[in-house]
């Protein structure tokens, strides 16, 4: 049995941060209704590789739901509206301040409408504060929420994250909340709202940056490659470093490629075994015990002894040689994999993490695959919906429309756009 079976959603949300929690949550079994424009969510034609065809952009964070056109700007196409919100548990939304409310659906009205819905809704900066209007898009979120001041190398500009930590990790946060708030709902009889702004995400996914800014106040940072000091105010990017108590950095190996590169962590135990490893190779036979490198804080002190050792040796081998090397020897590491190395590798493949599909308008297409395994619900991945494709499915099966009720909805222009005004 799926988890999240019986659970209804009516999903407002577009473009990327909000299908990411509420295409989690249909993989959990959850039945999401995805309510569209009759124009459809933007995404469906952003950076659209095949011609006629719902974009990747769309159809890889919009798997398993089904999805129903509706005019909002009609009295019709608002009263459908209506009628679904009681019918569902969850409403989720990531429009711009205000938009919901102008429609005339505030909180406290959708309360009202069903007492026991939860709201989901995501804003770049929250409902309130000097920053409540303010636009938000991924390395918009990344910029405030402190992640790019932290990434890069020290005297270079600050980077944004490959990941997107900004939108789809404030789809993750959303996701936790609404089920804590469904829980609750369960028990109490009453839903509430749930907000998660993109900073607020971002910050929380930076709590490591944050610890360090507060040891600046008591002392250096020992283990940063970069200079630190008491009082130093801000935390310095530090290129690679690994971020925690252990020293690590990415070592390049040959043939010293864009991604010929392997993470390396240096943990206190594993030293010695290593030094020992690499001694005579590096010209160092009695490494294990070279009185700079034998405490970690001297490996601290001295790290670019440590790298340029460590580079050294890496020099020929490639960095799955490297890894085969180090991995008896109980040392963290792991190659920086490409999209390609990914698409193609058997652990993933086996985890079910790179998932082939078919789909009506593009044909096969690959989608990332579900990262949450549940033992007695596993996920079956399903290719996401058309635009406007369960329309009548959703009236009749969820609202109990009949054939007349839904026909006389479409001539009254409720799930399609006005046509427009002449010139």
């Amino acid at each position: 049995m799926e988890a999240l079976k019986g659970v209804r959603i009516l999903d407002m949300t577009h473009v990327q941060a909000g299908p990411t929690c509420s295409q989690l949550l249909a993989w959990m079994g959850a039945d999401v209704i995805k309510f569209e424009p009759p124009q459809g969510d933007a995404t469906r034609g952003q950076l659209r590789d095949v011609p006629n065809a719902d974009s990747l952009y769309f159809t890889m964070l919009n798997c398993n739901k089904r999805s129903i056109t509706v005019n909002m700007k009609s009295a019709e196409g608002k009263q459908v509206f209506v009628d679904l919100l009681k019918k569902c548990d969850i409403m989720m939304e990531n429009f711009g301040p205000g938009v919901l409310e102008r429609l005339g659906f505030t909180w406290e009205k959708i309360h009202q409408l069903n007492p026991r819905i939860v709201v989901g809704s995501i804003k770049g900066f929250g409902s309130s504060g000097p920053y409540a209007d303010f636009k938000a898009y991924e390395n918009v979120a990344q910029a405030m929420g402190g992640a790019m001041s932290t990434t890069g190398v020290p005297d270079g500009a600050p980077f944004v994250t490959g990941a997107q930590i900004g939108d789809s990790g404030t789809g993750l946060h959303l996701a936790v909340g609404l089920l804590a708030a469904l829980h609750q709902a369960n028990r109490t009889g009453e839903g509430q709202y749930v907000e998660v702004a993109m900073m607020d995400g971002v910050m929380n996914l930076c709590r490591v940056k944050f610890r360090d800014h507060q040891r600046l106040q008591h002392g250096e940072l020992s283990e940063y490659s970069v200079p630190t000091y008491q009082g130093m105010g801000e935390v310095p990017r530090a290129g690679n470093d690994s971020g925690g108590g252990q020293l690590g950095n990415a070592i390049h190996c040959k043939p010293h490629g864009a991604n010929d590169w392997l993470y390396i962590v240096v943990q206190e135990a594993v030293w010695t075994k290593l030094a020992e490893r690499m001694g005579p190779d590096v010209g160092v036979p009695d490494l294990a015990n070279d009185p700079r490198l034998a405490k970690i804080g001297d490996r601290r002190k001295n790290q670019q002894l440590v790298w340029t050792l460590i580079n050294k040796f890496a020099e020929k081998y490639t960095k799955r040689e490297l890894m085969e090397i180090l991995n008896p020897l109980d040392v963290p590491c792991g190659p920086i994999m490409s999209t390609e190395d990914l698409a193609n590798d058997e652990h993933v493949r086996g985890r079910d993490m790179w998932v082939e599909l078919d789909h009506p308008q593009r044909g096969k297409w690959w989608n990332v695959g579900m990262p949450i395994k549940l033992s007695a619900s596993p996920a079956k991945i399903e290719r996401s919906p058309t635009l406007g494709e369960h329309t009548t499915e959703v009236l009749k099966e969820v609202l109990g429309y009949t054939d007349d009720q839904v026909s006389k909805l479409k001539d009254a222009g409720a799930f399609s756009a006005p046509p427009k005004k002449a010139a």
